[in-house]
């Protein structure tokens, strides 16, 4: 491997065992700051190389090399190709990525679904405001992720149902938990923000009230834990308005609105249901169509029915994401979209989701611009 003596930057490489190698790289550039690293693991009777890709402070893409377990030299010979591959694309070694614990089964599915939420039109929030039936919460803008401990065995869920990779923190905070559990939240870079608790000590605890699966969430996560946070609640209507303005006024994504009586549900309704979100800022997940030139790409979307995603604009990729390849998932923001011609206006690319199918990227997650009265 090649190595670096430069005092800003060194080769990390972990070796705890003769049966495991990490390195953690970076490439920071102009507006750039991305974060690769990469690991040789023991799984079964032989190894897996693991990787974990995107921007800093963020959470990170997972995934493996192998298919299945190899002996030691070849996944070093993999290993070893990959981090010059990377090397020679001008990444560097560094000392402050995020580490991610594998487990070499990410990608399987867990059998475990999400909870889905539909979002709600500007002319329901006053009445969700001011209503005792639901609660406000922050509508964090990172990666939906569950995670499961079963003694010493904790994984990481997206909202797809497959198993993920953790950083490092979060694994540990939830290690730290004296019971078996299920937890639901958003992960942001190496922080989970915790807003349900589905199992504890071996207990299913969906069929129960929201607002009990809350409060025994809030009983379980020590204060002052930095990775493993539950989401600040708001319920009365007094605190649900002054919380809705703070929150606007700071600039977050945007709000939940929780139905305190109701059991978890996974799956989302056809409309409505009893956890509804309501975005500041419009944005919605494109499939990509093609390529342009000078960075740009053109977005699609699925319309109602159909099964051949239409055209809905470019958005140019800034130079510290990858330019996605035709198929991918990316999320963009946007002012509003053009009922005639189906295109959104003033897109901004928001980066690749994995975790997200291209037939879940509809027509029907767009808001139009307001029709001019007459």
């Amino acid at each position: 491997m090649p190595q670096t003596t430069n005092n800003q930057s060194s080769t990390r490489m972990d070796n705890a065992t003769p049966a495991t190698t990490t390195a953690s790289l970076h490439y920071r550039e102009g507006n750039s700051d991305k974060v690769y690293q990469a690991a040789i693991e023991p799984k079964d009777d032989g190894f897996i190389v693991t990787y974990a890709y995107g921007r800093r402070g963020t959470t990170l893409t997972t995934g493996a090399k192998t298919e299945a377990p190899v002996p030691l030299a070849t996944a070093t010979g993999i290993f070893n190709k990959l981090i010059t591959g990377k090397l020679a694309k001008g990444y560097t070694p560094a000392e402050d990525g995020t580490p991610y614990r594998q487990t070499g089964d990410e990608g399987r599915d867990s059998g475990i679904r999400c909870q889905l939420l539909n979002p709600v039109e500007e002319s329901e929030l006053a009445r969700l405001l001011t209503d005792t039936r639901h609660c406000l919460q922050q509508k964090h803008d990172g990666r939906r992720m569950l995670v499961r401990k079963q003694g010493d065995d904790i994984t990481g869920i997206n909202r797809r149902g497959l198993l993920v990779a953790l950083p490092d923190p979060i694994h540990h905070a939830v290690a730290e938990l004296p019971y078996d559990v299920l937890i639901d939240g958003e992960a942001v870079g190496d922080i989970l923000h915790a807003f349900d608790l589905l199992e504890v000590k071996g207990n299913d605890l969906r069929a129960h009230r929201y607002i009990d699966r809350f409060a025994g969430l809030i009983s379980l996560i020590p204060p002052g834990q930095p990775a493993l946070r539950w989401v600040s609640t708001a319920i009365s209507p007094d605190d649900k308005v002054g919380t809705y303005g703070e929150l606007k006024l700071e600039g977050v994504e945007g709000v939940v609105f929780k139905d305190v009586d109701a059991p978890f549900t996974p799956g989302r309704p056809n409309s409505g249901g009893p956890q509804l979100k309501f975005k500041f800022v419009e944005s919605a997940s494109f499939v990509v169509l093609a390529h342009n030139p000078q960075r740009s790409v053109t977005l699609g979307l699925y319309p109602a029915g159909g099964d051949t995603p239409v055209p809905a604009g470019n958005v140019t990729i800034p130079p510290n994401h990858e330019v996605p390849a035709p198929g991918d998932v990316i999320d963009a923001k946007y002012l509003y979209a053009f009922r005639e011609s189906g295109a959104v206006y003033q897109p901004v690319n928001l980066g690749k989701r994995d975790d997200i199918p291209a037939t879940e990227c509809g027509v029907e997650q767009l808001k139009y611009k307001p029709e001019p009265a007459s």
